[in-house]
């Protein structure tokens, strides 16, 4: 009886080759094990290389030509994101108590060392002479500015004009949830009526979140 003796061939990387390797065949499960939170890029020669794990808060930003890509802690005082909205819907109050006037923006910090920057621009009026309008600035329920003067305060001393008005608030929400920033106004009494975007002149509200 003839004896047939089976030989293996060795596999050696150079059987291997890239030819010999289907498309899409290389399985998570095949890899090398690596660092949790590294991600994989290229150096300056084109080699695979393990981007090491940055720190909660840090972003993946770009080194320059001729190196790998890193995890870097953004620098304070950068503008990270802005948001804006406009109306030049007029809208009145006759309250002596802040009425919302329904102009708004939202914004959702991206960590809770950063800082946001309210700019609020319109017309105002205060339509009696002698009482006032004042407007104020609410991150969601809470009174920014001064709890009877609100931020900014225009009397109307007889003139009967409307008024460009501004004002700006530095805000440390200590938050990355979304925040609502909201224009409150109110009149002095007298049956003063309060106004935003007076004749219709466009009032403008602008968060921009800065790096903490």
């Amino acid at each position: 009886m003839a004896i047939i003796k089976v030989i293996t061939p060795s596999v050696t990387d150079a059987n291997i080759t890239t030819a010999k390797v289907t498309d899409n065949a290389i399985t998570l499960a095949k890899m090398a094990s690596g660092t949790d939170g590294n991600i994989i890029s290229y150096d300056a020669s084109g080699n695979p290389v393990a981007i090491a794990t940055g720190n909660d808060g840090q972003v993946l930003t770009s080194t320059g030509a001729g190196s790998p890509p890193a995890f870097e802690t953004i620098a304070a005082g950068k503008i990270l994101q802005v948001v804006n909205t406009t109306s030049s819907t007029q809208r009145t109050t006759n309250s002596t108590s802040f009425a919302d006037s329904g102009l708004a923006v939202s914004i959702s910090p991206s960590a809770t060392s950063s800082k946001i920057l309210i700019i609020f621009s319109s017309s105002g009026y205060a339509d009696t002479t002698g009482q006032s309008s004042i407007y104020t600035l609410y991150r969601d329920s809470t009174n920014l500015g001064n709890s009877s003067n609100g931020n900014i305060k225009f009397t109307n001393g007889g003139s009967n004009l409307e008024y460009g008005m501004n004002f700006q608030v530095y805000d440390s929400p200590s938050s990355s949830s979304s925040i609502s920033y909201k224009v409150y106004h109110r009149a002095t009494g007298g049956n003063a009526i309060s106004y935003i975007s007076r004749s219709s002149i466009p009032s403008y509200l602008t968060a921009m979140e800065i790096a903490g």
